[in-house]
């Protein structure tokens, strides 16, 4: 009787052990069916273009960026070429310097506009591209226009130099609420932004368009172009890769879009869930870099 007991204490430890596992991330494919991280890559080496959205804090999230890079470049080789939201259009010569080793990494931080997180979540990236010889692109328009949109208007960029120009996307730039994304962003902001509402809605269209542009300049047959970007700036197709389908609606795009989740089975969202290629279900308690 005891050693039954025991049997039946065992499978219930055994058991609760189960149901109380904790994944670090869960990935599904576009149907909503779980998929493996290799058959992930595998798939999208067949692509051109490939957008990583990211909650920017997120630790796994920057992980598996530095993951898929490494396993991509595996397969491209020198056909895999490297962009990213966090560099800025007039930084790319800093940047191109420190990839060629023409720029120490003092230098780099003190001559760019580098994120708080750059140490923790981006330089492993671009010290994977330096080390291979990887291109890697700053895409997003100077902060410093975005923000004047922000505050005055689309109108606002008609008055800079023919140099900074060469800094942002070719104007004019279409701004709609027909953008995936853009009508939930105004519904974000409420009445909060009032009449200023579509000026912000036009300073993250100059960011997507810039970024979109960047690509398309960049971008050669044959190669594939990875860009991590804040997931809003291509969840549900809109942002980045509307503006690059605009450009080059022939191109093959593929979106990983990311979520979080109370539930630690990690499942995808139940409401106003819009699957993209591919969709990484992260816990809500997951460590933040900041």
């Amino acid at each position: 009787m005891k050693s039954l007991a025991a049997i039946f204490f065992f499978f219930s430890c055994l058991s609760f052990g189960i149901s109380q596992e904790t994944l670090p991330y869960q990935l599904y494919n576009k149907k909503g069916k779980t998929v493996k991280f290799e058959k992930m890559v595998n798939d999208l080496a067949n692509y051109d273009i490939v957008f990583f959205g990211e909650h920017h804090n997120n630790s796994i999230n920057h992980w598996l960026q530095l993951r898929l890079t490494e396993a991509l470049y595996a397969r491209k080789q020198n056909r895999l070429i490297l962009g990213a939201e966090m560099f800025e259009r007039d930084n790319q010569s800093q940047l191109s310097d420190y990839l060629n080793g023409e720029l120490d990494e003092k230098v780099l931080k003190d001559s760019m506009r580098l994120w708080n997180n750059f140490n923790t979540d981006y330089k492993p990236l671009v010290d994977f591209a330096k080390e291979k010889k990887l291109k890697f692109i700053a895409t997003n328009i100077p902060r410093r226009y975005a923000s004047i949109v922000a505050k005055k208007g689309l109108d606002s960029l008609n008055t800079v130099t023919a140099k900074e120009k060469a800094w942002m996307m070719q104007l004019p730039v279409e701004v709609t609420l027909d953008t995936p994304g853009y009508p939930e962003m105004k519904e974000m902001m409420g009445d909060h932004a009032g009449s200023m509402v579509m000026n912000f809605i036009a300073a993250q269209a100059v960011k997507d368009a810039t970024m979109a542009e960047s690509i398309a300049d960049n971008y050669q047959k044959g190669q594939l172009f990875l860009h991590y970007n804040g997931d809003f700036h291509s969840k549900q197709y809109g942002g980045i890769y509307w503006y690059l389908k605009k450009i080059h609606p022939e191109l093959k795009i593929a979106v990983i879009s990311v979520f979080e989740s109370e539930d630690d089975g990690l499942p995808v969202p139940k409401e106003d869930f819009i699957p993209t290629e591919y969709n990484l279900v992260f816990p809500a308690d997951m460590t933040k870099t900041y």
